[in-house]
């Protein structure tokens, strides 16, 4: 078989589906072929996506809070580079420049929420705190996803949707091939992109429909505090459908918890409290304050407890591979010896090594840097070490279910045990906030990395390129990535500032970084007030939910996230369930929703990619918001309300034109 055709022929019939008793997934790329992957090409193209992503994250993250999802739209430019060069075999080397490139988002999103804290609460920070936090926690991300790349991308094959990682493999292959599905993929990305475009950058319409916008909704609102609230993306849509009905209802309705039983519960709860003659304490807040105050804490609590459940459940997974690098310490025979290409990770006592190595290094860092004695920098390392390898299978999993990752609630939860922890060692002060945010800035970026990484181990794994060479040279994209976010935050808050001076009369809002320093400075206390009670009732929940034989990481997720973020997922899972069922034949469903696959990561890439214009818009003070309907609030949320039902039909209809083949 010519290698090249081979290439850039369609995914297997199984790629997404769960396998037969016995069946196996054969990749694009067959593990008994080898095509080029890591070339000077591939990585210079990597590294070069790694720090435009990188500035470009860094700025919408600090500036609007919503950090760039850089692995599509990189997906996007790589196709676009290999067909302008005319590369030979480009899809191969096109993951790898996915996979470096990459790095810049994951590492953006684990500096940004913390880091800034330093400076909004006055205190001495410098580029190489921004730099080695995010290169440790980046380092510690891959190190420790790496044992359980196996269990999640091949063992649990079909099991999971891995909605991102979906977008982007038919996003290479589709740009690979060519033809008429390059045609579907290239304008289905264009009405997706210009879509959210006209209201992120235009402010055609909003984004976010509430039932305010009759008088009714309005009413129980207020008095009642119940809310029904709903984004209008494509890109939100998009995910919705790859990630199908199952996942999308199970975390629509944990959200739905959280915003109509949870937030009217406590507020009834202050009623029936103040009496007839008393006022009624939540009386004046509004379902979206009782959300973030009082009922986001249980969502956390049920994060953190849905992790401790994926550990236990993964526990055999841990034990082997632990089991695989003894026997590799001792020079015995190991599994690792015989495997495949496409299975091949980096060998598991390297691995170890090199996470012991970086472990140090991280304690030297504490202990020098920060003034520690050497029982407080060993305390602040094992605090490192185990929730940041305990939370990595949560993150995996996160992105595998819904493509979200909930690394700010996992890294609240790290800021609360670490000022708790610290304290009690006797860090207070000045000196135990610098420390407790460096330690969450190294949690989180070694849990968005976890997370943003799996991704593209999974992307590889369908492609059928080389595990252990997307692992090498993920560290290269991690060491520029980290360099330039340390050079982009210090310009940043030199050009902008991230508190209200004479000299930044309108600095940046970072406002998971200003969240974390509301936090964190109390915390530094002794006898912190911390809502245990509410972590208490979410673990309580997770627990619940995983007896009844639910996920219980997607029903925590539905529970932290906004209600907005939530349901549109519904609706692109329930178009997903009945695009499959046809009354023409099993193959016209089959074809309809191959076709409405690349619809969605379409919807997905567009949205993404003109994200990235719209930040760079904003960057250069460029002013587009047209205003046309949203000055009326209202008016504004109905029109946003006709333009995504147009959306649907038309996302409808042009599936249902598919034809079987």
């Amino acid at each position: 078989m010519d290698i090249n055709s081979r290439s850039q022929s369609d995914l297997p019939e199984n790629a997404y589906r769960e396998l037969n008793p016995g069946e196996e997934y054969i990749p694009i790329i067959p593990a008994s072929q080898v095509l080029p992957e890591v070339t000077l090409y591939s990585v210079v193209w990597g590294l070069i996506m790694a720090v435009i992503f990188s500035a470009a994250a860094a700025y919408s993250g600090l500036k609007i809070g919503q950090v760039i999802e850089a692995a599509i739209p990189i997906s996007i430019i790589a196709v676009g580079l290999s067909t302008a060069l005319k590369k030979k075999y480009s899809l191969s080397q096109n993951v790898i420049i996915q996979s470096i490139g990459a790095s810049s988002g994951v590492i953006v999103a684990g500096a940004i929420f913390t880091i800034p804290g330093l400076y909004i609460l006055n205190l001495p920070v410098n580029f190489f705190q921004i730099f080695l936090s995010s290169l440790f926690g980046g380092f510690l991300g891959i190190l420790f996803l790496i044992p359980f790349r196996k269990y999640f991308v091949k063992d649990m094959h079909g099991k999971f949707p891995f909605p991102e990682a979906t977008a982007t493999t038919e996003i290479l292959v589709t740009g690979e091939k060519g033809g008429s599905h390059a045609g579907l993929l290239v304008v289905s990305g264009l009405i997706g992109g210009v879509y959210d475009f006209l209201f992120s950058s235009f402010k055609m319409w909003e984004e976010v429909v509430t039932t305010r916008i009759f008088t009714l909704g309005q009413t129980i609102a207020d008095k009642a505090k119940m809310l029904f609230q709903f984004n209008v993306s494509a890109m939100i849509v998009g995910f919705g459908y790859l990630v199908g009905l199952r996942f999308s209802l199970i975390i629509t309705l944990g959200s739905l918890l959280s915003w109509w039983v949870f937030i009217p519960m406590i507020n009834e709860i202050g009623r029936i409290a103040a009496g007839p003659e008393g006022v009624n304490f939540f009386a004046n807040f509004s379902p979206e304050e009782i959300f973030t105050l009082y009922v986001r804490p249980i969502g956390i609590g049920a994060i953190a407890m849905a992790g401790i459940i994926g550990v236990i459940k993964a526990s055999p997974i841990i034990g082997k591979a632990f089991g695989l690098a003894i026997k590799g310490l001792t020079g015995k025979h190991t599994e690792d010896d015989d495997v495949e290409r496409t299975q091949k990770d980096i060998k598991l006592t390297f691995v170890i090594f090199l996470a012991l190595f970086t472990l140090i290094l991280v304690f030297i860092y504490l202990l020098a840097g920060f003034e520690l004695t050497m029982g407080q920098a060993l305390i602040a390392l094992f605090t490192v070490f185990i929730i940041s390898f305990l939370f990595t299978t949560v993150a995996a999993n996160a992105i595998a279910i819904v493509g979200t990752n909930p690394v700010s609630g996992m890294t609240l939860m790290t800021l609360i045990l670490s000022s708790i922890v610290l304290t009690t060692a006797g860090l207070t002060g000045d000196k135990g906030i610098t420390a407790a945010l460096i330690i969450g800035g190294m949690v989180c970026t070694a849990l968005s990395m976890a997370g943003g990484f799996i991704t593209d181990l999974k992307v590889g794994y369908w492609i059928g390129t080389s595990p252990y060479k997307q692992q090498t040279w993920k560290f290269l994209g991690t060491l520029v990535s980290a360099a330039t976010v340390g050079i982009v935050i210090f310009i940043l808050n030199q050009a902008y500032g991230f508190t209200v001076t004479p000299l930044t009369p309108e600095p940046l809002v970072a406002p998971q970084a200003n969240a974390m320093a509301a936090v964190i400075k109390p915390l530094m206390s002794i006898g912190a007030n911390v809502p245990w009670y509410l972590y208490l009732v979410g673990s309580i929940m997770s627990l619940i939910v995983n007896f009844l034989g639910i996920s219980p990481l997607a029903f925590a997720l539905g529970m932290y996230l906004p209600l907005h973020l939530n349901s549109p997922l519904l609706v692109g899972g329930l178009i997903s369930h009945f695009m499959q069922k046809s009354n023409k034949g099993e193959a016209v469903g089959k074809a309809r929703h191959q076709r409405a696959t690349l619809i969605a990561s379409g919807f997905i890439a567009g949205a993404a990619l003109l994200g990235v214009v719209g930040a760079m818009i904003k960057f250069f003070k460029i002013e587009l918001s047209s205003n046309l309907w949203t000055n009326n609030p209202i008016g504004g949320e109905i029109v946003g309300l006709l333009a995504f039902v147009v959306l649907m039909i038309y996302f409808i209809w042009d599936s249902r034109r598919a034809k079987v083949e």
